[in-house]
Protein backbone atom coordinates (compact mmCIF):
# COMPACT_ATOMS: atom_id res chain seq x y z
CA UNK A 1 0.00 0.00 0.00
CA UNK A 2 1.50 3.55 -1.23
CA UNK A 3 0.89 6.86 -0.49
CA UNK A 4 -0.72 9.87 -2.47
CA UNK A 5 1.31 12.65 -2.59
CA UNK A 6 0.88 14.95 -5.25
CA UNK A 7 -2.65 17.32 -5.34
CA UNK A 8 -3.88 16.09 -8.72
CA UNK A 9 -4.13 13.14 -7.65
CA UNK A 10 -6.13 14.03 -4.51
CA UNK A 11 -7.84 16.38 -7.04
CA UNK A 12 -8.78 12.95 -9.08
CA UNK A 13 -10.15 10.96 -5.84
CA UNK A 14 -12.20 13.70 -4.95
CA UNK A 15 -14.19 13.66 -8.28
CA UNK A 16 -15.22 9.46 -6.94
CA UNK A 17 -17.67 8.04 -4.42
CA UNK A 18 -17.87 9.37 -1.69
CA UNK A 19 -18.65 7.96 2.28
CA UNK A 20 -19.14 9.91 4.89
CA UNK A 21 -19.08 8.60 9.09
CA UNK A 22 -18.97 10.95 11.83
CA UNK A 23 -14.69 10.98 12.38
CA UNK A 24 -14.00 11.01 8.52
CA UNK A 25 -14.88 10.60 5.09
CA UNK A 26 -13.70 8.85 2.92
CA UNK A 27 -12.95 9.15 -0.85
CA UNK A 28 -12.55 6.42 -3.56
CA UNK A 29 -11.47 5.99 -7.15
CA UNK A 30 -10.55 3.15 -8.91
CA UNK A 31 -7.66 3.33 -11.36
CA UNK A 32 -6.99 1.96 -14.65
CA UNK A 33 -3.26 1.00 -14.23
CA UNK A 34 -2.58 -1.93 -12.28
CA UNK A 35 -0.71 -0.73 -9.45
CA UNK A 36 -0.70 -0.94 -5.90
CA UNK A 37 -3.53 0.54 -3.77
CA UNK A 38 -2.71 4.51 -2.59
CA UNK A 39 -4.11 6.00 0.75
CA UNK A 40 -4.25 9.79 1.32
CA UNK A 41 -4.61 11.73 4.11
CA UNK A 42 -6.00 15.35 4.29
CA UNK A 43 -7.31 17.19 7.63
CA UNK A 44 -8.24 21.14 6.73
CA UNK A 45 -7.62 24.26 8.92
CA UNK A 46 -11.00 24.41 10.00
CA UNK A 47 -10.42 21.44 12.20
CA UNK A 48 -7.90 23.03 14.99
CA UNK A 49 -4.88 23.64 15.57
CA UNK A 50 -1.74 22.14 14.16
CA UNK A 51 -1.15 20.04 16.85
CA UNK A 52 -4.67 18.89 16.55
CA UNK A 53 -4.77 17.88 12.56
CA UNK A 54 -2.03 16.18 13.36
CA UNK A 55 -3.18 14.24 15.90
CA UNK A 56 -6.39 13.37 13.47
CA UNK A 57 -3.80 12.31 10.64
CA UNK A 58 -1.94 10.05 12.96
CA UNK A 59 -5.24 8.36 14.06
CA UNK A 60 -6.33 7.96 10.55
CA UNK A 61 -3.09 6.62 8.91
CA UNK A 62 -3.10 3.99 12.22
CA UNK A 63 -6.70 3.02 11.30
CA UNK A 64 -5.49 2.28 7.69
CA UNK A 65 -2.31 0.15 9.21
CA UNK A 66 -4.77 -1.44 11.13
CA UNK A 67 -7.43 -2.07 8.34
CA UNK A 68 -7.09 -5.43 6.62
CA UNK A 69 -6.18 -5.03 2.70
CA UNK A 70 -9.01 -6.96 1.23
CA UNK A 71 -11.66 -4.18 2.93
CA UNK A 72 -10.07 -2.26 0.07
CA UNK A 73 -10.12 -2.43 -3.69
CA UNK A 74 -7.03 -3.53 -5.50
CA UNK A 75 -6.13 -0.61 -7.73
CA UNK A 76 -7.57 2.20 -6.49
CA UNK A 77 -7.09 5.25 -4.71
CA UNK A 78 -8.73 6.37 -1.69
CA UNK A 79 -8.65 9.48 0.83
CA UNK A 80 -9.77 9.90 3.85
CA UNK A 81 -10.56 13.74 5.36
CA UNK A 82 -10.41 14.03 8.58
CA UNK A 83 -12.80 15.49 11.02
CA UNK A 84 -12.96 17.12 14.49
CA UNK A 85 -14.49 13.92 15.51
CA UNK A 86 -11.84 12.19 15.14
CA UNK A 87 -10.14 13.06 18.07
CA UNK A 88 -12.29 12.14 20.66
CA UNK A 89 -14.25 9.24 18.68
CA UNK A 90 -13.47 5.52 20.04
CA UNK A 91 -10.78 4.17 17.97
CA UNK A 92 -12.34 1.00 17.80
CA UNK A 93 -15.25 2.79 16.97
CA UNK A 94 -13.68 4.65 13.77
CA UNK A 95 -12.07 1.12 12.64
CA UNK A 96 -15.69 -0.52 12.63
CA UNK A 97 -16.61 3.29 10.57
CA UNK A 98 -13.76 2.44 8.27
CA UNK A 99 -14.89 -0.75 7.49
CA UNK A 100 -18.24 0.07 7.06
CA UNK A 101 -17.59 3.26 5.18
CA UNK A 102 -15.36 1.25 2.39
CA UNK A 103 -18.28 -1.12 2.29
CA UNK A 104 -20.64 1.08 0.94
CA UNK A 105 -18.38 2.72 -1.42
CA UNK A 106 -18.01 -0.69 -2.87
CA UNK A 107 -21.48 -0.99 -3.19
CA UNK A 108 -21.57 2.51 -4.90
CA UNK A 109 -19.16 1.71 -7.52
CA UNK A 110 -20.77 -1.51 -8.36
CA UNK A 111 -23.98 0.27 -8.73
CA UNK A 112 -22.76 3.28 -10.91
CA UNK A 113 -22.07 0.89 -13.63
CA UNK A 114 -25.42 -0.65 -13.53
CA UNK A 115 -27.72 2.19 -13.96
CA UNK A 116 -28.05 3.25 -17.90
CA UNK A 117 -30.46 5.07 -19.50
CA UNK A 118 -32.42 4.38 -22.84
CA UNK A 119 -29.13 4.85 -24.87
CA UNK A 120 -27.14 2.62 -23.38
CA UNK A 121 -24.34 5.06 -21.78
CA UNK A 122 -24.51 5.14 -17.61
CA UNK A 123 -25.21 8.01 -15.55
CA UNK A 124 -21.73 9.13 -14.94
CA UNK A 125 -21.34 9.21 -18.78
CA UNK A 126 -24.22 11.44 -19.44
CA UNK A 127 -22.93 13.52 -16.63
CA UNK A 128 -19.80 14.01 -18.20
CA UNK A 129 -21.47 14.95 -21.51
CA UNK A 130 -24.21 17.77 -20.50
CA UNK A 131 -21.14 19.43 -18.62
CA UNK A 132 -18.96 19.95 -22.09
CA UNK A 133 -21.98 21.61 -23.66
Amino acid sequence: MDRLRQRADFLAVANGARATSPAFVVQGRPREDRGPIRVGFTVTKKNGTATERNRIRRRLRELVKRLDVISMRPHSDYVLVGRRAALGRDFATMLDDLRAALHRLDRQGATTHRHQGRDGRTRQDTRQDSRAE
